[in-house]
């Protein structure tokens, strides 16, 4: 494969640019009540792990943010939605997007029951 051919691949694939247009996709990805409901569990561990990082500065703590946020996503991703994570295409979109999603539950924009 040439040079020329790698880098249109790669500009397919990398389509969004900014948040604002790569949120309406993210959401498209999680339609599922149950896949937001995962991703809101596991999101809000993160968030606690996060804080116990802050306050303890016990590193284990930020290995089990990262094991919950993607662990429960993840799952809910391959048994549930039958897609592949988005955060393996747009690692930095995928993660603001989960705590934008999150904090749009705790708003009640999104059903997750």
């Amino acid at each position: 494969m040439s040079y020329v051919n790698l880098k249109v691949i790669i500009q397919i694939v990398k389509k969004y640019k900014n948040i604002k247009k790569f949120y309406p996709y993210y959401l498209s990805e999680h339609e599922d009540k149950h896949t937001k409901l995962l991703h809101f569990i596991g999101t809000g561990l993160s968030i606690y792990f996060l804080i116990q990082l802050l306050t303890t500065f016990n590193p284990i703590y930020f290995l089990f943010a990262l094991l919950s946020g993607y662990g429960f996503a993840w799952v809910s991703h391959f048994f549930i939605e039958k897609n592949k994570p988005a955060t393996f295409t747009y690692p930095l979109f995928s993660l603001v997007s989960d705590y934008i999603m999150f904090f749009e539950i705790l708003r009640g924009k999104h059903k997750i029951f």
